[in-house]
């Protein structure tokens, strides 16, 4: 149940609206020959290389590159990019219809970790289930690759509230990483950690 005095809601992306798995990402990298994948990227630790594409700091084809250097020869680009892609799965059309709910009652916006590959692939999956821009239902999205900087750090919280003119203390901010809610816990936000078992439609019944 969502407190009477929240103004804004600030909601993450993967794992609270788009689903994830992140083990098919690490299976299909597995397939392609990189067997320690899972040792350098997962939801809560991540090496440079995805923390440098996270922030924008390096370009999907340096990024490309860098895993084709760890791969075997005969392995694409394509195939880096398919991997890669592989944890994103569906955006069921009544997490969309909520939130155009919510919209109505709540300033919103969206605050993600992610990365330009993802991104376009992300939002194809969005404008396939609906039609209605993601920018129709949000008051301003946030990408971390194209603010160059990301959760956990209280910095992109920061730009998010001061940029938008938001009192911390009445936004309300919903993640599923629960080191993404303790950088908001620090910025001053409400939180809600969104756990698996639970869904949003049930967060705001």
């Amino acid at each position: 149940m969502i407190e009477k005095n929240v103004e804004a809601i600030i909601f993450d992306f993967g794992g609270v609206i788009i689903n994830l798995d992140y083990n098919a990402t690490i299976d299909a990298f597995k397939k392609l020959g990189l067997d320690n994948f899972d040792h350098l990227y997962s939801q809560a630790t991540q090496s440079n290389l995805f923390d440098s594409i996270e922030t924008g700091k390096i370009s999907p084809q340096h990024f490309i590159n860098s895993l084709l250097r760890l791969l075997p020869k005969e392995t694409t680009p394509k195939q880096v990019i398919n991997a890669w892609n592989a944890m994103l799965l569906d955006i069921p059309i009544e997490r969309i219809e909520l939130l155009q709910e919510l919209s109505k009652r709540y300033k919103i916006y969206l605050l993600s970790n992610t990365n330009k590959i993802h991104i376009d692939t992300a939002l194809q999956t969005w404008n396939r289930t609906t039609n209605k821009p993601i920018e129709y239902i949000f008051e301003k999205v946030y990408f971390s690759h194209e603010v160059h900087m990301r959760k956990p750090h209280v910095e992109i919280f920061n730009l998010v509230t001061t940029n938008e003119g938001l009192n911390p203390a009445k936004t309300l901010f919903i993640d599923d990483s629960i080191q993404h809610i303790q950088g908001a816990i620090t910025a001053g936000l409400q939180t809600h950690h969104l756990r698996p078992e639970e869904s949003l439609h049930e967060l705001f019944s």
